[in-house]
């Protein structure tokens, strides 16, 4: 399977939709599905909305649990790739990413607050 290299820059924000969840390898008995290493395989839907297009969904393969990654919350998805795969008549893209971690928030500004003093009221 050719892997094929993302450049999420060109994707605008992305947030996360669906919080991180063990990845089921198999149904029947619950089994997570792990990687060469042993990591836990985790996925994660995330947001991407380009410029003047609709939403869309993907969701984003990482191992092992993306931490401090919620629901609404900005996020950075880092080593991201796509892959065609078929099965049979059904065909698909999937996504994996060596990691995917929340954007900080920008500290806010309390502008307006300094030199208010003495307007409004008197004698």
């Amino acid at each position: 399977m050719q892997s094929i290299p993302v450049d999420t820059s060109r994707l605008g924000v992305l947030r996360c939709a669906v919080e991180p969840e063990p990845k089921i390898a198999d149904f029947e008995t619950k089994q997570v599905k792990k990687d060469r290493d042993g990591n836990t395989i985790y996925t994660v839907g995330v947001t991407v909305r380009q410029d003047g297009r609709r939403v869309s969904v993907i969701e984003i393969a990482v191992p092992s649990e993306p931490k401090g990654v919620v629901e609404g919350t900005e996020v950075r998805v880092t080593g991201m790739e796509a892959f065609a795969w078929a099965m049979g008549d059904r065909h698909g893209i999937s996504f994996r990413a060596s990691a995917i971690t929340p954007v900080p928030a920008a500290p806010a500004t309390t502008a307006g607050t300094a030199g208010s003093a003495g307007k409004g009221g008197g004698a």
